[in-house]
């Protein structure tokens, strides 16, 4: 423990880190407020009567560019200065905010509310690739570095959610108090880029090679971006190649897929609990503000997940405690599922937010362990969009096999059977 305080000390000794920790902190910021703007634009607004496919479309909007834009982020970013990007990028955020909010406002939950909605997520894809390939500028140590930088922005992104959350409870539910919220995003993505501005242009990367002109903020050549692109589209395809012939990544990757296949049923059948059936419980609330509740017990599985996981492996071995897990969700969703009160569905969150977490550890660990540096990037980048991916296509899914009460003995089952059907997948010892 004292090393562990030890570093993150000597992390914020370093000016240029901190510059770069606030950045990534105001913007993931925001993104929890536009988050939960949007979550109660369509699922929790009284002014709109929204069914399980259109819950499923809003969080589309919220992840599809992560698996589509995501591997081809690098390509630009390997030309653009980085700077250059979080600065831009903050403004232009601010500037689509205002968009989605003005459609919020008048009611629009249509065609351009969804692409105002995906344009803001796209940049906020190549927010998140730049301050990634930024921080080696800013620190050698990067495993601490990366620790303290996405642990601290994920609860940026929940603390996010939980003002915009307490503030919206202020005001009457409806199309006006949504859109304040979704405005609200602009303040930090705003900061994000006052904060990144402190950097000089050059900072950030990317190098220039010998002899050539430093990184501006305009593409050094824009004839070379379709063959790089094309040159992604191969790599992912060389990626998959590589991983499907490594039966240990092949089986932590269908792991991996299949988990996030049942949390985004999960996801969709507590959203339309919160929203048409679950109502307050002694101190838990119902409805926006009990959503809140039962994602931040997901939150805190997640933290205890990535304390726990170390040294359960130090103790069982990755495959056994990934098989352990996964075993232990179905029996645990089931009995906490099927009696449909509001402190068991909370108490579900935490437990899919440890078991996503510790199983995501092990299944990160094995593919760093089992693939080549040469295209270990390449396997990183189907790994991305396989979990996207499959998120989506189960909340798609499950819009269409989960009535609007959001309670299916059936569905809770089947998840129940997914989950064990990933443990007797991961039970079978694999090498490579």
């Amino acid at each position: 423990m004292p090393q562990a305080e030890t570093t993150v000390r000597s992390l914020l000794a370093r000016r240029d880190f901190r510059r770069l920790l606030a950045t990534r902190l105001s913007a993931q910021f925001g993104d929890g407020v536009l988050q939960a703007a949007l979550a109660g634009t369509v699922v929790f607004n009284p002014q709109r009567a929204a069914d399980p496919v259109d819950v499923a479309a809003g969080f589309a909007v919220l992840l599809l560019p992560y698996s589509l834009v995501g591997p081809f982020a690098g390509v630009w970013l390997d030309r653009w200065s980085r700077r250059q990007v979080l600065v831009r990028a903050g403004i232009v955020r601010a500037v689509l905010v205002g968009v989605v909010a003005a459609l919020v406002a008048a009611g629009d939950a249509g065609v351009a509310f969804h692409l105002a909605g995906l344009a803001v997520f796209a940049v906020a894809r190549f927010v998140l690739s730049a301050l990634s390939a930024a921080l080696p500028h800013t620190t050698g140590s990067l495993v601490p570095a990366n620790a303290l930088a996405t642990t601290s922005g994920a609860v940026a992104t929940v603390a996010g959610g939980a003002v915009a959350v307490g503030l919206v409870q202020l005001t009457p539910a409806g199309d006006a108090a949504y859109a304040g919220m979704a405005l609200a995003a602009a303040v930090p993505y705003l900061l994000s880029s006052l904060v990144a501005a402190g950097f000089a242009r050059a900072d950030l990367g990317p190098d220039a090679p010998a002899g050539s002109a430093p990184a501006s903020g305009l593409a050094a050549e824009p004839a070379s971006v379709p063959a790089s692109v094309r040159s992604v589209a191969a790599g992912m395809v060389a990626g998959a190649r590589a991983a499907w012939t490594r039966p240990a990544v092949r089986t932590a990757l269908a792991v991996i897929t299949v988990h996030r296949l049942c949390f985004g049923v999960v996801t969709l059948m507590t959203l339309l609990l919160f929203r048409n059936t679950l109502a307050g419980w002694g101190p838990l609330p119902g409805g926006l503000a009990g959503l809140g509740v039962a994602l931040a017990a997901g939150a805190g599985g997640t933290l205890l997940a990535a304390a726990a996981t170390p040294r359960a492996v130090r103790r069982l071995g990755r495959r056994r405690w990934v098989t352990l897990l996964l075993a232990a969700a179905g029996p645990l969703l089931v009995a906490l599922g099927l009696p449909v009160q509001t402190p068991l569905v909370v108490l579900a969150g935490f437990v899919v937010g440890f078991v996503g977490q510790g199983v995501k550890i092990c299944v990160d660990s094995t593919l760093q362990e089992s693939v080549g540096d040469d295209v270990r990037g390449r396997v990183f980048s189907v790994y991305d969009t396989l979990v996207n991916v499959g998120y989506v296509i189960a909340l798609l899914a499950a819009a269409f096999l989960l009535p609007a009460s959001g309670v299916s003995p059936a569905v809770v089952l089947a998840v129940a059977a997914l989950y064990a059907f990933a443990a007797l997948l991961s039970g079978v010892p694999q090498r490579g």
